[in-house]
Formats: C-alpha cells, sequence, structure tokens
C-alpha cells in the first residue's frame, strides 16, 4: 500500500537538551547549585515524561488511519525520536487486527504478539466472530474522526446532503447536473467489505437510510486507502469521481493534489467540526486490551495512561481529537 506518513518535526527534545546545556555554561564557576536555579528545577509541564523504555513498549496493531497516533505514543512514552517511532510502526488493518487480537490464542500466536490496538470500528461480521469466540476484549474510545467525502478539485460541487450521498451510492443519483454540477456520470469508488472506512460508511451513511446499497465493479473498490485517493485523482475522467476516507487519512498521511473534501450538510470536516460534532458523520476509535492483561503489564500502563493529561495531549499532538 502506498503511504506517506506526515513528518511533522518536533523538535522539543532537542530544545530542551540544548537549553540544559547553556544553563550549565552559564552557572560554571558560580555558587549556586542546581536546586537554586527556578530554571534548571521546574520542568515543562507539557513535555511528556517517558515510562517505559523502547523494549518494554508493547507490540501495537490496528488501522492505517492510527498510524501517526501510535508513532507519538512510542515517542512520549519511550522518550524514542518521533521519527524513529513512525518508522517502527506497521499495522494488519482494522478488520484483521481485530480478528488477529480477539480471536488467535495468545498461546498459539507468538508470531503476531500484538498487545494493544489503536483501531477504528470493527466491520459487523469481525463483531459476530468475536462474540461467537467470546473473545474478552477491554475497549475505550480515545479519539474521535470522520467519514469524508473526496472529490476533484475541478467538480464544482461543494457540498452534498446526507441523502443525496446515499442515493449516489444505492445508484438513484448518476448524474452531476441532479446534485448542481457538471452534466456528467457520477463515478462512486467504495471500498472492501473488510475495510475500516466502508464500515463507518455503511454505518455512518447507508445504515441510516433505506440501507440499499450499489455494488462496486472490482475497479471502483480498490484494495487500500492510497489506492482509493490514487484512483479518484487519477481516473479518466477525474472530475467525475466521487471516494471516501477516513479524515485523519486525508489530513495525516496520505493526499493527492487536485482533490478536496467535500462539505455534507453545509459542514465542512475538520478539527473544529469533528470535535464538537457539528460535522455530521463522527465516529470515535479505540485502544484495545486482553481484559486480562495485569495492571502493571506494558499494555495496560499505556491503556490507562490515555486517559490522563499527557495522554491526551499525545493524541492532540499527533493531530487527532481527543474525547473524554
Amino acid at each position: 500500500m502506498k503511504e506517506m506518513i506526515s513528518r511533522r518535526s518536533f523538535l522539543r527534545v532537542m530544545g530542551l537538551s540544548f537549553g540544559a546545556a547553556m544553563l550549565t555554561a552559564c552557572n560554571t564557576g558560580t555558587a549556586d547549585s542546581p536546586a537554586d536555579s527556578p530554571a534548571a528545577s521546574v520542568p515543562d509541564a507539557d513535555t511528556p515524561v517517558p515510562f517505559l523504555t523502547e523494549d518494554e513498549f508493547p507490540r501495537l496493531d490496528g488501522s492505517t488511519a492510527c498510524i501517526p497516533l501510535m508513532a507519538q505514543m512510542k515517542a512520549d512514552v519511550t522518550g524514542m525520536d518521533l521519527l524513529e517511532a513512525q518508522t517502527s510502526i506497521t499495522v494488519s488493518t482494522t478488520a484483521y487486527a481485530w480478528e488477529n487480537f480477539g480471536l488467535w490464542s495468545r498461546s498459539d500466536s507468538e508470531d503476531y504478539g500484538a498487545q494493544l490496538l489503536i483501531v477504528y470500528e470493527a466491520p459487523e461480521y469481525v463483531k459476530e466472530e468475536l462474540a461467537e469466540a467470546d473473545a474478552k476484549l477491554e475497549q475505550k474510545a480515545i479519539g474521535r474522526d470522520a467519514l469524508v467525502f473526496i472529490v476533484n478539485e475541478e467538480n464544482p460541487v461543494q457540498s452534498l446532503t446526507q441523502q443525496q450521498l446515499r442515493d449516489i451510492y444505492a445508484g438513484r443519483i448518476t448524474n452531476w447536473k441532479d446534485v448542481g454540477g457538471a452534466d456528467s456520470p457520477i463515478v462512486a469508488f467504495q471500498r472492501g467489505v473488510d475495510s475500516g472506512s466502508q464500515t463507518l460508511f455503511k454505518k455512518l451513511l447507508i445504515d441510516k437510510g433505506d440501507g440499499q446499497l450499489m455494488a462496486a465493479p472490482t475497479e471502483l473498490a480498490p484494495a487500500d486507502m492510497g489506492g482509493l485517493v490514487d484512483s479518484i485523482a487519477e481516473y479518466n475522467n477525474s472530475a467525475n469521481a466521487i471516494g471516501f476516507s477516513v479524515y485523519y487519512y486525508i489530513d495525516q498521511m496520505y493526499s493527492k493534489p487536485g482533490l478536496r473534501l467535500l462539505a455534507v450538510d453545509g459542514m465542512t470536516p475538520g478539527n473544529d467540526t469533528i470535535a464538537d460534532e457539528s460535522y455530521p458523520l463522527c465516529n470515535e476509535f479505540y485502544a484495545v486490551v486482553h481484559a486480562d492483561a495485569a495492571p502493571d503489564s506494558p499494555q495496560r500502563k499505556v491503556y490507562d495512561w490515555l486517559d490522563t493529561d499527557e495522554g491526551r495531549r499525545c493524541i492532540e499532538k499527533a493531530g487527532y481529537v481527543a474525547v473524554d
């Protein structure tokens, strides 16, 4: 899958090291001890305090769109460089992460071994599998994302209603002129049934209407989110195309020039409209551990840390909306 993780420059650690060096240089030859210097004794309240080593940090799995958050978590919890943390994160994507984590016997899964999920909602068929297996998982919402719709910037349509989107994906509206656009056929991309974004698409939009959804031919159902974004950007008549993703994948990880997001019911997706849920297609994502994870285990410590002020700052620093 083509992915481009956003490389934000977090130089806080370097800045602190430089500042400490300057303080040492300034105090050389004086009678003041470190305890006499307020600047040396008072830490920055926003600076994360590492509490696990890199070797102790739990193995993560989850959704592709959560990779930047996982990397920020690892950097904050261990003190490692953020860019190094980014290169160490791999995921098996939403449906497979839930299945692997919940269905495999941990005694038989040494090659997998994930201890903590950062993940979007599981597809219904996976929820059924987990229920049948009586999987003992503990989960909590830690952040909020949104289902967003992508069109070519040449498309004059700026906003669609939820009902217009349902009608497009049911095949009842087939031409852009019927929703205020050009006289051109609508080419509507979807994702596969095991995709996290397809799960949200059905839950947040389709199932709130009459449930009708036209089957997408293979070429209009790319296997991954990067493929969907590429397909909309590169489709032969790209101004005709529409597709969907989750906001933070587009915002944090992978975008293409020439595309833009549609407003839905007049509301444009963004951190503010996702935080207050004025954008109508919002949904939470989760941290998940095995229910029997010991209180002093690394995965339980990180799971609990996500509820602290530092944990919330980590989520927001990574560019996401944290939830209470």
